[in-house]
Protein backbone atom coordinates (compact mmCIF):
# COMPACT_ATOMS: atom_id res chain seq x y z
CA UNK A 1 0.00 0.00 0.00
CA UNK A 2 1.23 3.22 -0.48
CA UNK A 3 -0.15 4.05 2.42
CA UNK A 4 -1.01 2.52 -0.82
CA UNK A 5 -1.27 5.79 -1.48
CA UNK A 6 -2.04 5.16 2.13
CA UNK A 7 -5.72 5.87 1.75
CA UNK A 8 -6.18 3.68 -1.32
CA UNK A 9 -4.98 0.61 0.54
CA UNK A 10 -7.72 1.09 3.10
CA UNK A 11 -10.25 1.12 0.29
CA UNK A 12 -8.73 -2.01 -1.20
CA UNK A 13 -9.20 -3.89 2.06
CA UNK A 14 -12.80 -2.73 2.19
CA UNK A 15 -13.43 -4.16 -1.27
CA UNK A 16 -11.87 -7.45 -0.23
CA UNK A 17 -15.01 -8.14 1.78
CA UNK A 18 -17.09 -7.92 -1.38
CA UNK A 19 -15.06 -10.55 -3.22
CA UNK A 20 -14.53 -12.97 -0.35
CA UNK A 21 -18.11 -13.52 0.68
CA UNK A 22 -18.72 -15.66 -2.37
CA UNK A 23 -22.27 -14.47 -2.87
CA UNK A 24 -24.35 -11.38 -2.14
CA UNK A 25 -26.58 -11.20 0.89
CA UNK A 26 -30.31 -11.55 0.13
CA UNK A 27 -32.00 -8.18 -0.03
CA UNK A 28 -34.41 -9.10 2.75
CA UNK A 29 -31.60 -10.14 5.10
CA UNK A 30 -30.41 -7.48 7.51
CA UNK A 31 -26.74 -7.91 8.29
CA UNK A 32 -25.61 -7.42 11.88
CA UNK A 33 -22.78 -5.14 12.99
CA UNK A 34 -19.40 -6.67 12.21
CA UNK A 35 -15.91 -5.89 13.47
CA UNK A 36 -12.76 -6.71 11.47
CA UNK A 37 -9.12 -6.32 12.40
CA UNK A 38 -6.04 -6.89 10.26
CA UNK A 39 -2.28 -6.50 10.31
CA UNK A 40 -0.52 -5.49 7.10
CA UNK A 41 2.99 -4.92 5.82
CA UNK A 42 3.96 -2.82 2.79
CA UNK A 43 7.41 -3.21 1.27
CA UNK A 44 7.53 0.25 -0.35
CA UNK A 45 5.38 3.12 0.89
CA UNK A 46 4.64 5.50 -1.96
CA UNK A 47 2.14 8.10 -3.12
CA UNK A 48 1.46 7.72 -6.85
CA UNK A 49 5.04 6.44 -7.14
CA UNK A 50 6.44 9.34 -5.12
CA UNK A 51 8.65 8.16 -2.25
CA UNK A 52 10.54 9.65 0.67
CA UNK A 53 14.33 9.85 0.39
CA UNK A 54 14.77 6.89 2.76
CA UNK A 55 12.46 4.57 0.76
CA UNK A 56 10.41 3.54 3.79
CA UNK A 57 8.41 0.38 4.27
CA UNK A 58 5.47 0.25 6.67
CA UNK A 59 3.41 -1.84 9.07
CA UNK A 60 -0.18 -0.86 9.71
CA UNK A 61 -2.87 -2.61 11.71
CA UNK A 62 -6.37 -1.79 10.49
CA UNK A 63 -9.58 -1.86 12.55
CA UNK A 64 -12.92 -1.76 10.72
CA UNK A 65 -16.44 -1.44 12.09
CA UNK A 66 -19.28 -2.27 9.67
CA UNK A 67 -22.68 -1.17 11.01
CA UNK A 68 -24.31 -3.09 8.16
CA UNK A 69 -23.19 -4.26 4.71
CA UNK A 70 -23.03 -0.64 3.51
CA UNK A 71 -21.85 1.77 6.21
CA UNK A 72 -18.37 1.54 7.75
CA UNK A 73 -15.69 3.37 9.73
CA UNK A 74 -12.07 2.34 10.10
CA UNK A 75 -8.68 3.48 11.37
CA UNK A 76 -5.08 2.46 10.66
CA UNK A 77 -2.03 3.61 12.64
CA UNK A 78 1.10 3.60 10.47
CA UNK A 79 4.55 2.47 11.64
CA UNK A 80 7.55 3.18 9.41
CA UNK A 81 10.77 1.26 8.84
CA UNK A 82 13.80 2.62 6.96
CA UNK A 83 17.61 2.73 7.37
CA UNK A 84 17.35 5.29 10.21
CA UNK A 85 14.29 4.16 12.20
CA UNK A 86 12.56 0.91 13.08
CA UNK A 87 8.83 0.65 13.75
CA UNK A 88 8.44 4.41 14.27
CA UNK A 89 4.89 5.76 14.58
CA UNK A 90 4.17 8.10 11.65
CA UNK A 91 0.47 8.83 12.14
CA UNK A 92 -3.04 7.44 11.80
CA UNK A 93 -5.43 7.42 8.86
CA UNK A 94 -9.16 7.02 9.50
CA UNK A 95 -12.15 6.92 7.18
CA UNK A 96 -15.91 6.73 7.07
CA UNK A 97 -17.84 5.59 4.03
CA UNK A 98 -20.84 4.07 2.37
CA UNK A 99 -20.49 1.14 -0.03
CA UNK A 100 -23.34 -0.12 -2.19
CA UNK A 101 -23.93 -2.97 -4.62
CA UNK A 102 -26.72 -2.64 -7.19
CA UNK A 103 -27.85 -6.10 -8.36
CA UNK A 104 -24.21 -7.23 -8.66
CA UNK A 105 -23.86 -4.90 -11.67
CA UNK A 106 -22.65 -1.72 -10.02
CA UNK A 107 -20.36 -1.38 -7.01
CA UNK A 108 -19.99 2.07 -5.49
CA UNK A 109 -18.13 3.67 -2.62
CA UNK A 110 -18.47 7.15 -1.14
CA UNK A 111 -15.85 8.00 1.47
CA UNK A 112 -14.21 10.63 3.62
CA UNK A 113 -10.66 10.12 4.88
CA UNK A 114 -8.93 12.07 7.64
CA UNK A 115 -5.17 11.86 8.20
CA UNK A 116 -3.34 12.51 11.47
CA UNK A 117 0.36 12.40 10.59
CA UNK A 118 3.17 13.40 12.92
CA UNK A 119 4.66 16.81 12.18
CA UNK A 120 8.11 15.27 11.72
CA UNK A 121 6.91 12.56 9.31
CA UNK A 122 9.00 12.27 6.14
CA UNK A 123 6.34 10.38 4.20
CA UNK A 124 5.27 12.15 1.01
CA UNK A 125 1.59 11.61 1.79
CA UNK A 126 1.90 13.19 5.25
CA UNK A 127 1.09 16.57 3.64
CA UNK A 128 -2.45 15.27 3.07
CA UNK A 129 -4.90 16.38 5.76
CA UNK A 130 -8.13 14.93 4.38
CA UNK A 131 -9.67 13.44 1.26
CA UNK A 132 -13.23 12.96 0.04
CA UNK A 133 -14.16 10.89 -2.96
CA UNK A 134 -16.45 8.54 -4.82
CA UNK A 135 -15.83 5.52 -7.03
CA UNK A 136 -18.14 3.46 -9.22
CA UNK A 137 -17.40 0.06 -10.74
CA UNK A 138 -19.36 -1.62 -13.52
CA UNK A 139 -19.21 -5.34 -12.79
CA UNK A 140 -19.34 -7.77 -15.71
CA UNK A 141 -17.92 -11.15 -16.74
CA UNK A 142 -15.30 -9.75 -19.11
CA UNK A 143 -13.73 -6.71 -17.43
CA UNK A 144 -14.81 -4.65 -14.44
CA UNK A 145 -14.56 -0.94 -15.25
CA UNK A 146 -13.88 1.57 -12.47
CA UNK A 147 -14.00 5.37 -12.46
CA UNK A 148 -13.47 7.61 -9.46
CA UNK A 149 -12.97 11.22 -8.43
CA UNK A 150 -11.70 12.84 -5.26
CA UNK A 151 -10.79 16.10 -3.57
CA UNK A 152 -7.61 16.27 -1.49
CA UNK A 153 -7.09 18.84 1.26
CA UNK A 154 -3.65 19.98 2.40
CA UNK A 155 -2.32 23.55 2.44
CA UNK A 156 -4.10 23.76 -0.90
CA UNK A 157 -6.93 21.86 -2.55
CA UNK A 158 -6.28 19.32 -5.30
CA UNK A 159 -8.63 17.27 -7.48
CA UNK A 160 -8.02 13.76 -8.73
CA UNK A 161 -9.56 11.19 -11.06
CA UNK A 162 -8.92 7.46 -11.43
CA UNK A 163 -9.82 4.95 -14.14
CA UNK A 164 -9.13 1.24 -14.10
CA UNK A 165 -9.84 -2.23 -15.45
CA UNK A 166 -9.75 -5.54 -13.61
CA UNK A 167 -10.93 -9.12 -13.96
CA UNK A 168 -11.74 -11.37 -11.01
CA UNK A 169 -10.74 -15.03 -11.04
CA UNK A 170 -12.54 -16.93 -8.28
CA UNK A 171 -12.06 -20.54 -7.24
CA UNK A 172 -14.23 -22.18 -4.58
CA UNK A 173 -11.94 -24.57 -2.71
CA UNK A 174 -14.55 -25.97 -0.34
CA UNK A 175 -17.71 -24.81 1.44
CA UNK A 176 -15.80 -22.41 3.67
CA UNK A 177 -12.77 -21.46 1.56
CA UNK A 178 -12.35 -19.40 -1.59
CA UNK A 179 -9.37 -18.08 -3.55
CA UNK A 180 -9.64 -14.83 -5.52
CA UNK A 181 -7.11 -13.24 -7.89
CA UNK A 182 -7.86 -9.82 -9.33
CA UNK A 183 -5.36 -8.54 -11.95
CA UNK A 184 -5.86 -4.78 -12.30
CA UNK A 185 -4.53 -1.79 -14.19
CA UNK A 186 -5.18 1.81 -13.16
CA UNK A 187 -4.30 5.29 -14.34
CA UNK A 188 -4.34 8.14 -11.81
CA UNK A 189 -4.47 11.83 -12.66
CA UNK A 190 -4.98 15.04 -10.75
CA UNK A 191 -3.92 18.59 -10.07
CA UNK A 192 -0.51 19.45 -8.67
CA UNK A 193 0.57 22.56 -6.78
CA UNK A 194 3.96 24.02 -7.72
CA UNK A 195 5.87 27.29 -7.83
CA UNK A 196 7.47 28.90 -10.84
CA UNK A 197 10.06 31.65 -10.95
CA UNK A 198 10.94 34.01 -13.77
CA UNK A 199 12.98 37.15 -14.33
CA UNK A 200 10.93 40.31 -14.66
CA UNK A 201 12.42 43.53 -16.04
CA UNK A 202 10.86 46.90 -15.29
CA UNK A 203 10.95 49.69 -17.86
CA UNK A 204 13.22 52.65 -17.11
CA UNK A 205 11.98 56.24 -16.86
CA UNK A 206 13.92 59.19 -18.36
CA UNK A 207 17.48 58.91 -17.03
CA UNK A 208 16.68 56.11 -14.60
CA UNK A 209 17.50 52.59 -15.89
CA UNK A 210 15.12 49.68 -15.54
CA UNK A 211 15.71 46.90 -13.04
CA UNK A 212 15.43 43.12 -12.94
CA UNK A 213 13.86 41.05 -10.22
CA UNK A 214 13.01 37.39 -9.72
CA UNK A 215 9.29 36.78 -9.35
CA UNK A 216 7.98 33.56 -7.80
CA UNK A 217 4.35 32.55 -8.29
CA UNK A 218 2.23 29.60 -7.24
CA UNK A 219 0.55 27.60 -9.99
CA UNK A 220 -1.54 24.49 -10.49
CA UNK A 221 -1.71 21.99 -13.33
CA UNK A 222 -3.69 18.85 -14.12
CA UNK A 223 -1.63 15.86 -15.24
CA UNK A 224 -1.36 12.08 -15.20
CA UNK A 225 0.28 11.12 -11.89
CA UNK A 226 0.88 7.39 -12.30
CA UNK A 227 0.11 4.11 -14.00
CA UNK A 228 -0.27 1.12 -11.72
CA UNK A 229 -0.51 -2.62 -12.24
CA UNK A 230 -1.44 -5.00 -9.44
CA UNK A 231 -2.79 -8.49 -8.83
CA UNK A 232 -4.42 -8.86 -5.39
CA UNK A 233 -4.52 -12.47 -4.23
CA UNK A 234 -7.08 -13.18 -1.52
CA UNK A 235 -7.60 -16.44 0.34
CA UNK A 236 -10.61 -16.53 2.65
CA UNK A 237 -11.57 -19.40 4.92
CA UNK A 238 -14.21 -19.00 7.59
CA UNK A 239 -13.56 -15.69 9.35
CA UNK A 240 -9.95 -15.44 8.23
CA UNK A 241 -8.65 -13.64 5.14
CA UNK A 242 -5.07 -13.68 3.84
CA UNK A 243 -4.01 -11.06 1.32
CA UNK A 244 -0.99 -10.69 -0.95
CA UNK A 245 -0.89 -7.81 -3.44
CA UNK A 246 2.14 -7.44 -5.71
CA UNK A 247 2.14 -4.15 -7.62
CA UNK A 248 4.20 -2.12 -10.08
CA UNK A 249 3.84 1.66 -10.23
CA UNK A 250 5.12 4.06 -12.88
CA UNK A 251 5.07 7.70 -11.66
CA UNK A 252 4.44 10.45 -14.18
CA UNK A 253 5.02 14.23 -14.26
CA UNK A 254 7.20 14.52 -11.17
CA UNK A 255 7.56 18.12 -9.99
CA UNK A 256 11.20 19.20 -10.29
CA UNK A 257 12.40 22.44 -8.71
CA UNK A 258 15.55 23.49 -10.57
CA UNK A 259 18.34 24.29 -8.16
CA UNK A 260 16.31 23.15 -5.14
CA UNK A 261 16.45 19.33 -5.13
CA UNK A 262 15.12 19.23 -1.56
CA UNK A 263 11.86 20.71 -2.90
CA UNK A 264 11.61 18.31 -5.84
CA UNK A 265 9.55 15.13 -5.88
CA UNK A 266 11.40 11.81 -5.69
CA UNK A 267 9.79 9.08 -7.75
CA UNK A 268 10.75 5.91 -9.52
CA UNK A 269 9.30 2.90 -11.26
CA UNK A 270 9.02 0.29 -8.54
CA UNK A 271 7.74 -3.12 -7.57
CA UNK A 272 6.25 -3.36 -4.09
CA UNK A 273 3.87 -5.65 -2.26
CA UNK A 274 1.32 -5.59 0.53
CA UNK A 275 0.94 -8.63 2.76
CA UNK A 276 -1.86 -8.89 5.31
CA UNK A 277 -4.12 -11.06 7.43
CA UNK A 278 -7.64 -10.14 8.53
CA UNK A 279 -10.09 -11.67 11.03
CA UNK A 280 -13.83 -11.00 11.25
CA UNK A 281 -15.67 -11.04 14.59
Amino acid sequence: MKIMRHTECVLLFILVGHYSTGQSQPVAEKKKTEFKISVNYNTGLNYYGRVDSLHSSGIFPLAELWFNENFYVNAAPVFVNNPTVSFEYAGTVSSVGYQFNSNNKWLGNIYLIKSFYQENSDLVQSALNAQAGVSLTWLNKALNVTAGADVKFSENMDYGVTAGLDHVFRRQINEKSVLVIDPSVYVNAGTQQFTKSYLKRTTGFLLFPGSEQVVTESAQKFAVLSFEFSAPVIFATGKLQLLFTPAYVIPQNLLINEGRPELSEIGEKMFYATIGAKVRF
